[in-house]
């Protein structure tokens, strides 16, 4: 918020409870931090989770990022940067370029995990996109309302889906290096959730094929 402030005139920040039972404490951490609070009764998964905040939000320029805030704040100016002044539609964070300082810094096991994946959706889905799983997006608000009305997938993969509409759609896309900021971890496991993952990469293209991404 200290960064924000500093940095922007106008702003908000959404935080989506996805349906937790925490007896109001994100509540009270959002007023505390003078945060919109977003929340539903059912637990939807990480993908609609973004889903309703990003379709809640009103500003021109929309990011989302992870709750631990896991890079490092200048990736924000960068974002800022492509989408106002160099007019991007779409700028994601790539843990993988040279600049970026992530996977070095994160245990073998996890470097594998994400990397496997990583392998996976580059090389069948989002081809020239290599890390679609960066927890650091930006978008301008009529991209953002486009992709986030056709997108479908309510889980770990959802931004999968947001890059292979993306694509789809021929949307200019930046990719800019990132810092880890922090560690404390990732809830996805692509051993204990790879299964449903992959159902959700054949749920992309299949729901392509149906013409259920046809731009509306």
């Amino acid at each position: 918020m200290d960064f924000l402030k500093a940095k922007i005139n106008d702003f908000e920040v959404i935080i989506v409870d996805d349906g937790s039972k925490d007896d109001g404490a994100t509540a009270a951490v959002a007023k505390e931090n003078g945060c919109r609070f977003l929340s539903y009764p059912n637990n939807l998964g990480k993908g609609g989770a973004v889903r309703f905040g990003m379709q809640h939000a009103t500003k021109e320029i929309r990011l989302y990022t992870d709750a631990d805030i896991p890079f490092e704040t200048s990736a924000i100016d960068k974002i800022m940067h492509y989408l106002i002044e160099k007019e991007y539609d779409v700028v994601i964070g790539d843990r993988g370029l040279d600049e970026s300082n992530y996977f070095n810094e994160i245990s073998a096991k996890r470097r594998f995990g994400s990397g496997f994946f990583t392998f996976i959706v580059g090389r069948f889905i989002t081809t020239g996109i290599s890390d679609t799983q960066c927890g650091l997006k930006g978008f301008r608000a009529a991209v953002a309302e486009d992709l986030f009305r056709a997108s479908r997938i309510n889980g770990f993969t959802f931004d999968v889906e947001l890059m292979y509409i993306s694509l789809k759609r021929n949307y200019d896309i930046k990719k800019i290096p990132v810092s880890l900021r922090s560690q404390d971890g990732s809830s996805v496991s692509v051993l204990r959730h790879g299964f449903g993952m992959v159902m959700d990469l054949l749920r992309i293209k299949r729901n392509h094929m149906l013409g259920k991404y046809a731009k509306r």
